[in-house]
């Protein structure tokens, strides 16, 4: 079966090291995915400089995975490219055939974005494959195991999930009292 090809858009960001810790995740727990990690520079730039920030991503991945220590052997790529995010971005997912495309979130306001554009909304709108934009997580922790059915206050109706689980390649129903975790 041939191995899922998974572009990951870096940049040096915040946001952009949430992307990269997801697709070293997902790599790890699934590792028939192959990364390949880009990073654009203008064309203002020379090729040392495409060197050098191939170099220092290559050491950051090489930390992250040792202190990870995948159980098994993850494969990835680092790709240095130069011209405009987007469309560097877009043709490397279309030369590496791309399952899926990981961008990490601008961040910026709405004014931010109608000024300045997104890399991660162009991303999305042309692509050809699933995108995945990441951002970091800013919902409190909550123990669903410590969820209480409760009754809906003011005429507000809402039907209770139905609780399941798949084992042995059959659907079972789980009674009511069964935590969701």
């Amino acid at each position: 079966m041939p191995k899922n090809q998974v572009v990951v858009a870096y940049d040096f960001s915040t946001n952009a090291d949430v992307a990269l810790q997801r697709a070293i995740d997902l790599a790890c727990r699934e590792p028939e995915n192959v990364l390949h990690f880009v990073t654009i520079i203008d064309s203002s730039q020379d090729y040392q400089t495409a060197d050098r920030i191939q170099q220092d991503l290559l050491v950051r991945l090489k930390a992250i995975f040792e202190a990870r220590q995948p159980g098994a052997d993850v494969d990835f790529f680092v790709h240095v490219r130069i011209g405009t995010p987007v469309a560097e971005i877009l043709g490397l997912a279309e030369d590496v055939g791309a399952d899926l495309i990981l961008c990490g979130s601008h961040g910026r306001s709405a004014m931010g974005r109608l000024l300045l554009g997104s890399v991660s909304e162009g991303v999305l709108h042309g692509a050809k494959c699933p995108v995945l934009i990441v951002r970091q997580k800013g919902y409190p922790y909550v123990a669903l195991e410590k969820v209480v059915e409760v009754t809906p206050q003011g005429g507000h109706r809402r039907a209770h999930p139905h609780r399941y689980s798949y084992s042995n390649s059959a659907i079972q129903t789980r009674p009511r009292d069964w935590p969701i975790s």
